[in-house]
């Protein structure tokens, strides 16, 4: 159920779903509320008066009862549950009658899904790994042909599958199970990519088993590992989950885990935790559908090329070491025991191929499951976490390169950086006369700490209020009680202590912009040197596609104001969310797909940045917000010019 807001004075209009607090309906109408404590209602100082309708909650212990009777209310509790009419009364927001600071422009990309019925249009809904119920002829004095052969003839009669070879593991099961119902068995066919070669029939049931055929997808992220349990049948998903990769504790970032990797049994223990982290997820979806393990037929990997590696225990040494090369880019199908799966014996793994060392197959797989390898357009992909992978390109050819941006987008290598979660500050504003803000935080809890998206809408706001400076500076002449001198160089206090969950202040210190502007300026360098390398320019570029969860999140006009995203059409833009998990469930239902990934990464050229003399110029001419050539943000420069003014 959706309603409808009205904010007075500015008299501006929004809809809303079902109890949505008041102040995020303002932040979505481009209104600014001082909300100075994240929105958790401590500060009260988000007054707001309702000029009609009514609202859940918003009563603060901070109001008189004269006036709540008269209808003020907390805009951060206040939750929106019919058509209501709200006046801003915070005299900072007042100027010559009309709401005098309205926050910057919102715009999230439009969310690319994968849908089934596309492949069931299209013909390729045939799963790598398949059931199929067969019905036997009975042996008698005139059919007296073995077992096997008997097996391999229905399945070329009844479902027109040739080319099929039956393991050893199966035949030594082979008289016993056909004979237990009667000469009614359930196969498992795990299909190759090539069509030259043969199927494998990897497990035989008695009876009909045919409608219980799952399959798993996951993506081994260096954070985090994230599955979905598949119906492999109607392509639905069951069930979905997550949590951290266990090697975290050997470190944040791959190069601290692949230098572990190199000590005595170091290989095998980074390799047993990542396990240890699948399993978890594998059993916890399992658990939530009642889905017996013997009953996966198949599970889909996916991960940048060190955590392959670190995956299939193979030595990730000179991943790292110039000329970066790793063990090998494409994997066999695997049985999931071998690799230490908590899966039945025939269970096949299925591991995405990589590029090369820095691009690997998560990206591959959020290159697949985009659609960009089949579409026209010329097309930018950008995976954006602790590595930044970027792939440009079409149907007919593509250019793909990584470069490292560091922790900042995911909280790290800043002083209350944190991960998003409970307490982290996501959204922002500021009021650029009294520079009091607007912040607010996930679920509404007493702020903790400030996430990646929160880090990248504060800076960009603080720039476009005229509070920072193109070097990432505060404005030394701003008096101002929030800007002091901290002990790293000048902050801004973002949240009072008494108003915090941290018993301390929550600040924003010149420190931590810069180690944003350093992450930023490495993508927006990687982007125009790949760009420059195959010869265009951002104008050129028909459609931008995000992935990964900070590129879900994203706010897309904070990130062309700070220089992370190039200045372009936002409606060119879109995200997929968890890319390398959406072309792991692609793969898992459609073994055309995995034909597809073969050709396109046949067709696309790896570029190695640091080798390029042309990105460490473009890095340097990054490290300003948005850079130091403000002709290629002409729109961003206007607005903030307007704002200053």
């Amino acid at each position: 159920m959706t309603h409808h807001i009205e904010f007075q004075p500015a008299g501006k209009t929004v809809e809303v779903e079902d109890g949505t607090p008041i102040i995020r309906a303002a932040r979505r109408a481009g209104l600014y509320i001082n909300a100075s404590c994240g929105g958790t209602g401590v500060c009260g100082k988000c007054r707001i008066l309702l000029e009609s309708g009514t609202v859940a909650e918003g009563i603060s212990e901070k109001f008189s009862p004269e006036d709540i009777a008269k209808g003020i209310r907390q805009a951060c509790t206040a939750k929106v549950t019919e058509n209501v009419v709200v006046r801003i009364i915070d005299a900072s927001g007042l100027k010559k009658g009309q709401l005098g600071t309205e926050v910057p422009e919102r715009h999230q990309a439009g969310k690319h899904t994968f849908d089934i019925n596309e492949f069931r249009e299209a013909g390729i809904f045939t799963p790598p790994v398949e059931k199929f119920f067969l019905e036997l002829p009975r042996p008698d004095a005139i059919d007296h042909r073995s077992d096997a052969s008997r097996v391999i003839l229905a399945m070329r009669e009844q479902y027109e599958e040739r080319h099929i070879q039956i393991g050893l593991s199966v035949l030594r099961r082979l008289r016993r199970t056909i004979r237990e119902d009667d000469f009614r068995i359930t196969t498992t066919l795990a299909r190759p990519v090539n069509n030259d070669s043969r199927s494998r029939l990897t497990h035989i049931q008695s009876g009909n088993w045919s409608k219980r055929n799952y399959g798993l997808a996951v993506d081994v992220g260096t954070t985090t590992v994230y599955g979905q349990l598949l119906d492999k049948n109607s392509g639905k998903i069951l069930a979905e989950g997550g949590g951290y990769n266990n090697q975290i504790s050997y470190g944040e970032d791959v190069i601290s885990r692949m230098i572990y990797a190199e000590k005595d049994d170091g290989l095998t223990h980074m390799h047993d935790l990542v396990t240890e982290s699948i399993n978890e997820i594998i059993t916890r979806l399992l658990k939530k559908q009642r889905v017996a393990r013997d009953e996966i037929s198949s599970i889909t990997l996916a991960g940048n090329t060190a955590m392959t590696h670190l995956l299939l225990e193979l030595e990730p040494h000179n991943i790292r070491r110039a000329p970066y090369v790793p063990v090998s880019n494409f994997y066999p199908p695997i049985r999931a025991v071998d690799i230490g799966l908590n899966l039945a014996d025939h269970a096949t793994a299925l591991i995405y191929p990589a590029v090369s060392s820095y691009v690997g197959g998560d990206i591959v797989a959020g290159v697949m499951g985009s659609g960009m390898y089949r579409t026209e357009k010329i097309t930018l992909f950008i995976d954006i976490g602790t590595n930044a992978e970027i792939v440009i390109g079409n149907r007919e050819w593509l250019a793909s390169a990584a470069c490292s941006a560091g922790p900042a987008f995911e909280g790290g290598g800043i002083l209350h950086g944190m991960r998003a979660a409970a307490g982290a500050i996501e959204d922002f504003s500021i009021d650029s006369e009294t520079l009091e803000p607007m912040s607010m935080t996930i679920d509404s809890k007493p702020a903790r700490g400030i996430c990646g998206s929160g880090l990248l809408v504060m800076i960009a706001d603080l720039f476009e209020a005229g509070v920072l400076d193109q070097r990432g500076r505060f404005i030394r002449d701003r008096e101002h009680p929030r800007l002091r001198e901290g002990r790293s160089g000048m902050e801004y206090v973002v949240v009072w202590e008494e108003e915090s969950g941290i018993e301390q202040d929550l600040v924003l210190t010149e420190v931590d912009i810069d180690n944003f502007i350093r992450a930023k300026g490495a993508i927006y360098a990687g982007i125009q040197t790949l760009l420059t390398e195959v010869g265009l320019t951002v104008g050129d570029l028909e459609q931008v596609i995000l992935a990964g969860g900070f590129g879900s999140y994203i706010d897309l006009d904070s990130a062309v104001t700070v220089g992370l995203l190039p200045e372009m059409d936002i409606g060119k833009m879109m995200y997929v969310g968890n890319g390398s998990l959406m072309g792991c469930r692609m793969s898992e239902l459609s073994n055309h797909i995995r034909r597809d990934v073969v050709a396109a990464i046949q067709r696309m050229t790896g570029f190695e940045l640091s080798e390029v003399p042309a990105y460490r110029d473009q890095y340097v001419a990054s490290l300003f917000l948005p850079h130091t050539d403000t002709t290629l943000f002409p729109e961003t420069e206007r607005r903030r010019q307007a704002r200053a003014g």
